[in-house]
């Protein structure tokens, strides 16, 4: 089975299975979105043994993220029009987190 074939089969299953999800909990789409990425966030914190204020656990939702659209764009053969808004739920918090973990003070200005 050529690679495109393998692809095309995963990106339709695991879009059945993300449909499958949404129906089951009966959540929209972007409160899935939210959640998936504060779980992500939260489990490769845990998994690595970072600090939320380490860019790996960020790694880790941005990479799973790109990874969902590109499954996405791949089962619908075009890009949704939703993706911008998927894009900015799933990694909102988990960059606001990382933020303020990183700079728990802010970002200080020097003096004149």
């Amino acid at each position: 089975m050529p690679l495109l074939e393998r692809l095309l089969d995963l990106s339709g299953a695991y879009g059945r299975l993300i449909m499958s999800v949404g129906e089951t909990t009966g959540l929209l789409d972007t409160l899935l979105h939210v959640h998936a990425g504060m779980a992500i966030f939260v489990l490769s914190r845990l998994i690595f043994r970072r600090s939320f204020a380490s860019p790996v656990p960020l790694a880790c939702i941005y990479l799973a993220e790109a990874l969902n659209e590109l499954l996405d764009r791949l089962n619908h053969g075009r890009w949704m029009p939703d993706t911008g808004s998927d894009i900015l739920n799933t990694i909102f918090w988990p960059t606001i987190i990382f933020a303020m973990a990183r700079y728990p003070r802010g970002i200080r200005r020097p003096r004149l």
